[in-house]
């Protein structure tokens, strides 16, 4: 019997979000792999934590142990404390590629977090229907204040420490 052939459209979504985080560059970064990491929840207050390799070639991925999990990517390119690059499939379990930036600047104690996520691929209609794109990016956007978030605890309890108000 032959094998069926089908034509697939390769879809493209680019999500771009700036935010502007009370806390120096460095608490914000360490944020981040944190928030990416152990910390990470799949929606407020539902845990579901990562391991974030953060190295060039490093592993971002779900372990749920006894040999399973989920890969999500690789690290592209890491440049603490500006820049956390990902490329790999992500949440999705079908033919597609996605590259996600992390891009920070501080300027007079405020960083300014770009955040920025492309992918093309065999991206399931259910998926693109979903507000049109609107629960990938609202899931992307719980991250960011998750971080916006931590990130202010960190500096407040940092400053605290060092006898700072």
């Amino acid at each position: 019997m032959p094998a069926a052939i089908t034509e697939q459209i390769v879809h493209g979504l680019e999500i771009v979000k700036e935010v502007e985080i009370a806390a120096p560059i460095d608490v914000v970064f360490e944020t981040i792999l944190e928030q990416m990491g152990p910390e990470n929840e799949r929606e407020p207050g539902v845990p579901m934590p990562m391991k974030l390799e953060a190295w060039p070639g490093g592993r971002w991925f779900r372990d749920l142990g006894n040999g399973s999990g989920h890969f999500w990517g690789h690290v592209q390119a890491i440049k603490p404390p500006s820049l956390l690059e990902i490329c790999g499939p992500l949440f999705m379990s079908y033919p597609a590629v996605s590259n996600v930036q992390y891009r920070l600047a501080e300027e007079n104690g405020i960083t300014r977090l770009k955040f920025v996520h492309r992918a093309m691929g065999q991206i399931s209609h259910d998926a693109k229907l979903m507000n049109d794109w609107g629960y990938i990016e609202g899931g992307w956007g719980d991250l960011l204040t998750r971080i916006e978030t931590a990130a202010g605890r960190r500096n407040k309890s940092k400053g605290d420490r060092n006898g700072q108000a």
